[in-house]
C-alpha cells in the first residue's frame, strides 16, 4: 500500500514502507547517496547504497524501504534498506533545477514551460493558495444560504454592449464567449434568491497588460432582497474573510514558502465616494474611472488612513456603469455601485441592479437599443423580481495581490492572453 510522504514521519520505526512520486533531487557522498522524492504532500528522504543507480530528476519511481528514525531527515525519519523501481522510461532535463528554494527563470520560460515548472514546490504553493481561497469562498456562500449554479459559456448577445467579445460560429450561427454570467446570475435571483458561481469569463483585451487575461476565473455572486449596494459590500465582506480564514486553516505551509502576507478583513470595509477619491488623488472632477496610478494612490491612502488593505469605492458615473445598474436615488448621475481595491488594484466590481421592467425599458432605449434585443434576459423582469445586486472577484488577481505578484501570469496555471494560446 502507498504511503505519502507526508505521513512518513509518523510511520513505526522498523516498518515497511511504500512511498510513490518524482525523483526530486540526488546527492552523491563517497560513502552514501541520498535521494529525495517528491508527492503531493512534500518531501521524504531516501538513504541509498554509495555508487547506487537513480533515475534522473523528475522520473517517477516506487520506493520501498524500511522507516529509520534520523533527526536530520524531513520530519525525523527517513527510509533505508530500499529498492526503487522506475514507473516510466527516464525523465528529460527538465528546463530548471526543480530542487532549488526558488524558481529563478523568467516569465515567458515559466509560462512556455507550464505543465513541468508548476510543480516546483514554491510555485505549487501559489496554486494551493488559490485552492484554499476558493473552498473558502464557497464555504462561507453556502453558509449564508447561497445557491451554486452554472450558466451557459455560449450567449447570443454581449452582456455589456459595444465592449469586445469573442464571436464564434455555433451551428451556423453567430454567438459569443460569455463575458460575464451576469444577466444569468440575475434571472435566477428568481429562483434561489441567492446564487453564486465560479466559472471562466472571457474578454479579449486590445492591450497585454501586467493585470488582463482574455481568459479569467470569475467569483461570481447575486442576491435578492437587498437595501442598495451597501447590502452586496456586507456579503463581499463575509466572503473576503472567508477566503483568508481558509488561507490560515488550509495552506499555512503555502503562506510560509511563497512568503504571502494574508491581509486582515477589517469588520467593516472602509468606503469613499467616487468624487471624493478623484479629489483625493488630484484627478480632474470629470474623470469617468480611475486610472491604475490613482488606484495604487487610494490604496496606501486606506493603509495609512483606515489600516485596510481594502477600499470600497463607489458611487461611480452612471454613464461608466452597464444599464442594468441602480442609480443613486439622492443623484442619478452616480450610480449604486462600487469596486473594490485590494492593496491598489481593482479586484472586485458589484452594486445594485435595476430590477423593474419599465426601469430596462427605459435604460436600454436610452442607450438607443431596442428592448426586444433583450427580450430573453428581460422575460425574469416582467414576472417580479425582487431589489438585487451583486459582485464579482477576479480570481486571479486575488491570488497576485496575495503572493505580490508582478504580473498576474504569473499565479496562472495556462493564461490566456493577446499573443498566448498554449501550453
Amino acid at each position: 500500500m502507498r504511503s505519502l510522504c507526508s505521513s512518513l514521519p509518523t510511520a513505526e520505526p522498523g516498518s515497511v514502507v511504500t512511498l510513490e512520486g518524482w525523483v526530486h533531487r540526488r546527492r552523491e557522498l563517497a560513502r552514501v547517496t541520498f535521494l529525495i522524492v517528491r508527492d503531493r504532500t512534500g518531501l521524504a528522504q531516501v538513504v541509498l547504497p554509495a555508487g547506487t543507480e537513480v533515475p534522473p530528476q523528475e522520473t517517477t519511481i516506487r520506493v520501498v524501504g524500511t522507516a529509520t528514525a534520523n533527526p536530520q531527515a524531513p520530519g525525523g525519519v527517513e527510509l533505508t534498506e530500499t529498492t526503487i523501481e522506475a514507473l516510466t522510461e527516464a525523465a528529460a532535463t527538465p528546463p530548471a533545477e526543480l530542487w532549488r528554494p526558488a524558481l529563478d527563470v523568467s516569465l515567458p520560460t515559466l509560462l512556455d514551460h507550464a505543465p513541468v515548472l508548476w510543480r516546483h514546490p514554491a510555485q505549487r504553493a501559489k496554486g494551493e493558495l488559490a485552492v484554499a481561497s476558493l473552498r473558502g469562498f464557497r464555504e462561507t456562500l453556502d453558509g449564508l444560504d447561497f445557491t451554486e449554479i452554472v450558466t451557459p459559456k455560449f450567449v447570443e448577445s454581449a452582456t455589456e454592449s459595444g465592449a469586445n467579445v469573442f464571436a464564434v460560429d455555433y451551428f451556423g450561427r453567430p454567438a459569443y464567449l460569455a463575458q460575464s454570467p451576469q444577466f444569468y446570475k440575475q434571472q435566477l435571483v428568481g429562483v434561489f434568491e441567492r446564487v453564486h458561481e465560479v466559472g471562466p469569463v472571457f474578454r479579449p483585451e486590445p492591450h497585454d497588460t501586467v493585470r488582463h487575461l482574455a481568459e479569467y476565473r470569475s467569483l461570481d455572486v447575486e442576491l435578492g432582497f437587498i437595501r442598495d449596494h451597501r447590502d452586496v459590500l456586507a456579503v463581499l465582506r463575509e466572503v473576503l474573510a472567508g477566503m483568508v480564514a481558509s488561507v490560515h486553516s488550509r495552506a499555512a505551509a503555502a503562506v510560509e514558502r511563497t512568503g504571502a502576507v494574508v491581509p486582515v478583513v477589517p469588520d467593516e470595509i472602509p468606503v469613499i465616494h467616487f468624487a471624493d477619491a478623484l479629489a483625493l488623488v488630484g484627478a480632474p472632477a470629470d474623470e469617468p474611472d480611475l486610472a491604475p496610478e490613482h488606484e495604487r494612490e487610494l490604496g496606501a491612502w486606506a493603509l495609512a488612513e483606515h489600516g485596510s488593505d481594502f477600499l470600497a469605492v463607489e458611487g461611480y458615473p452612471m454613464h461608466k456603469r452597464p444599464f442594468y445598474t441602480h442609480p443613486q436615488p439622492s443623484d442619478p448621475q452616480w450610480s449604486n455601485s462600487f469596486d473594490l481595491l485590494f492593496r491598489g488594484l481593482e479586484l472586485v466590481t458589484g452594486g445594485q441592479r435595476l430590477h423593474r421592467h419599465s426601469d430596462y425599458d427605459a435604460a436600454i432605449r436610452a442607450r438607443g437599443e431596442d428592448p426586444a434585443d433583450y427580450s430573453a434576459y428581460l422575460q425574469a423582469f416582467k414576472h417580479g423580481m425582487p431589489p438585487h445586486g451583486g459582485f464579482a472577484i477576479g480570481f486571479e488577481r486575488w491570488v497576485a495581490r496575495l503572493v505580490e505578484a508582478t504580473n498576474v501570469r504569473e499565479v496562472t496555471l495556462f493564461p490566456r492572453d493577446l499573443p498566448r494560446l498554449t501550453p
